[in-house]
């Protein structure tokens, strides 16, 4: 997750967004937000995550296919995680789209430090309403994982064993492989 900006923009719909998402942008309450401040721990952070994510599907051949900045749809906006996961079923039923119609099962976002927590959480809950079942808040400056799935959050800190809880199960890093 990196700082938004708003960009000027004449109308441009939910729909418009789903049909031709704009690179580095989300659609957030009827505007596209430009994602800035992306730094190279952020850019560290997310191709690690996408590399172990990403090994594990290929060793546990569970298939499906790890994405980054992955355009998708919650109930409310048009939304970019950082690191998805996508299942084999969504990857043939919605592969060709422009836009995932719906949050990806498994994501993270990466937090800056000008992140608000309430945004944050908000974020996460409208993942969870829209398809996600399992949401990682990666903190690079505090070296945190949290997870958060609908019924319970878990806190991992540096040193600690991460797992996945809902998806990918089976799947564990320790959190210092993350942030080196």
């Amino acid at each position: 997750m990196a700082i938004a900006t708003v960009t000027e923009t004449e109308t441009f719909s939910l729909e418009d967004f789903m049909a031709n998402p704009p690179d580095h942008q989300e659609w957030v309450d009827g505007q596209l937000l430009e994602s800035t401040g992306i730094t190279i721990k952020h850019s560290r952070i997310q191709s690690r995550l996408s590399f172990y994510w990403g090994n594990y599907i290929d060793q546990s051949q569970q298939g499906g296919e790890i994405l980054t900045s992955l355009p998708c749809r919650t109930l409310k906006q048009g939304r970019r995680p950082d690191v998805s996961y996508l299942t084999a079923e969504l990857l043939t039923e919605f592969g060709a789209f422009p836009t995932l119609p719906q949050s990806p099962p498994l994501l993270a976002e990466i937090v800056s430090p000008s992140d608000a927590a309430e945004n944050l959480f908000a974020k996460a809950s409208e993942y969870l309403e829209s398809g996600c079942q399992e949401v990682w808040l990666v903190f690079p400056e505090n070296h945190r994982v949290l997870i958060i799935t609908e019924n319970q959050t878990l806190a991992f800190k540096s040193g600690d064993i991460i797992n996945t809880q809902i998806i990918l199960l089976g799947f564990s890093l320790e959190i210092n492989q993350l942030f080196g």
